[in-house]
């Protein structure tokens, strides 16, 4: 399989374990940030995700999860969960109380201030903080590699560890570092393209979506 093919396997348990903690972080911080009891019910669970050392909850999450690849994914949502949410919510609170007072003078309910004023301006900073985020979960990823890793990048560097070689995991850690900072640019070109009036982009995909939405509704209509 070789190297590369550690390095996928690898960037497949970070992109399921983080994916994870996206999808239901992200809307669980909108919710915090929306009902000051879900933010009082969510705020020492992850006051407690973002402090406590992960390496020690290892044995944990063997116990809860095997040995497999779910305790891998699960280990790395574990890990990101916490640091989603913190931020969705901060992100949402950062938005200026004007535009909710707007949106109430123009007889605006909550759900609709919630979907189509608060989501849509704290969009740009929770992607910001996402992309940052992932780079956190691809350091977890190696500690969730240190049990039964029988692929992926750590195991290289479990193996290497164990024979005394150093030059496999230097070349390790140069691809990982290297693989890491293409997918930051390609996030952040994803970032500058998605929200063009916030980080100066072009905005190609925004408007590739919008031409292929209307033209299904033509579609749809002549029909």
């Amino acid at each position: 399989k070789g190297m590369l093919g550690d390095m996928l396997v690898t960037l497949r348990r970070v992109c399921l374990g983080f994916g994870l903690a996206a999808v239901i972080g992200v809307p669980l911080g909108v919710l915090a940030a929306c009902f000051p009891i879900v933010r009082a019910a969510l705020g020492p669970v992850t006051i407690f995700g973002r402090n406590i050392p992960m390496a020690a909850l290892i044995p944990l999450f063997v116990l809860a999860f095997g040995i497999d690849e779910w305790g891998k994914v699960m280990f790395l949502f574990v890990a990101s969960a916490a640091f989603v949410i913190s931020d969705a919510t901060a992100a949402v609170l950062e938005v200026p109380q004007r535009f909710v007072d707007t949106a109430l003078t123009l007889g605006a309910s909550r759900r609709q201030i919630i979907t189509k004023v608060l989501v849509p301006l704290a969009a740009p900073t929770v992607f910001n903080s996402l992309r940052l985020l992932f780079g956190l979960a691809f350091g977890y990823v190696m500690l969730a590699e240190l049990v039964n890793a029988k692929s992926g990048v750590g195991a290289i560097i479990n193996v290497s560890q164990r024979l005394g070689k150093r030059e496999p995991i230097l070349i390790v850690l140069l691809l990982i570092a290297l693989v890491a900072y293409g997918i930051d640019r390609l996030l952040w070109w994803l970032q500058c393209d998605i929200f063009p009036y916030r980080y100066g982009g072009r905005g190609l995909l925004p408007r590739s979506w919008r031409r292929l939405l209307h033209g299904a509704g033509s579609a749809g209509d002549g029909a």
